[in-house]
């Protein structure tokens, strides 16, 4: 007979070793989690890590086209944020071929849409309730590419294009490089809240860039880019001429790797 309990249940022996039919309650079960069911949610809570199955599953050679077999959805979603990234630098290589605008604009467009996956590739994951053995490396080399190497091939393209220009674009490359790294490496260490999520940002979250997108997005509008750049050259015609206003990405590249910087994660 069924158990009119919700809960588990288990029988008593009695002293004869003869099984009671009756049966008591025990602890109810403890319910199942659920995750919010929207893309949108603004839950961050972390996933459990992938299980020893999953590791079996991209590191055996009894499973054919593992790699692409064992991807999830995110990291199909994160791969497009990679995509939008790479489009955004054709997009700059055109424009410097054609110096045609709509292709400069075509190029901040992709750069935001990188974002728009980026947002929703975690989301995602949560809605499937399904943590990625290469999601957090996945993610990392698209921001890498989208929020790093994509605008300073926009601001190459509308005209920071001097020794120094590139050279503090490098710059801010290889900081927004190793911000990526360093999260990889020091994430299970920063401090945590009751749901198990970092407590705050170590350094200036590398999206942050989309700042410095939305400024040379203003700037195309205006035409002031080229030979029109806000501030002009300084040194022009001389060694180490540079514009002024590249050192904006000086700064955010310092923000990217500073350690004492801490901002609270909402």
């Amino acid at each position: 007979m069924a158990s009119p309990y919700p809960f588990n249940t288990t029988t008593i022996t009695n002293n004869n070793n003869e099984m009671s039919p009756e049966e008591i309650p025990l602890e109810p079960s403890p319910p199942l989690s659920r995750r919010p069911s929207s893309i949108f949610s603004i839950d961050t809570t972390p996933l459990a890590p992938p299980n020893d199955t999953d590791i079996q599953k991209f590191t055996s050679d009894d499973y054919h086209f593992n790699m692409i077999r064992n991807l999830h959805l995110a990291d199909y979603i994160t791969m497009l944020n990679g995509f939008s990234g790479f489009y955004s630098i054709i997009s700059c290589l055109r424009f410097t071929l054609t110096d045609k605008p709509h292709y400069v604009q075509r190029a901040h467009f992709f750069i935001f849409l990188g974002m728009c996956f980026d947002f929703l590739d975690g989301r995602v994951a949560r809605l499937r309730n399904r943590s990625s053995l290469m999601g957090q490396e996945l993610d990392s080399l698209a921001d890498l590419v989208s929020f790093g190497v994509a605008p300073a091939s926009v601001a190459f393209a509308i005209g920071f294009r001097t020794t120094i220009d590139v050279v503090i674009l490098s710059f801010f490359v290889l900081c927004g490089l190793t911000r990526l790294a360093r999260f990889n490496v020091t994430v299970n260490q920063l401090p945590k809240d009751t749901t198990g999520k970092s407590k705050y940002f170590e350094g200036l979250p590398i999206p942050t860039s989309l700042l410095l997108v939305l400024g040379m997005a203003l700037m195309v509008h205006y035409d002031h880019i080229l030979d029109n750049i806000p501030l002009g050259l300084i040194r022009d015609g001389k060694v180490f001429e540079f514009h002024p206003i590249i050192l904006l990405f000086f700064i955010h590249g310092c923000g990217l790797i500073s350690k004492s910087l801490k901002i609270p994660k909402l």
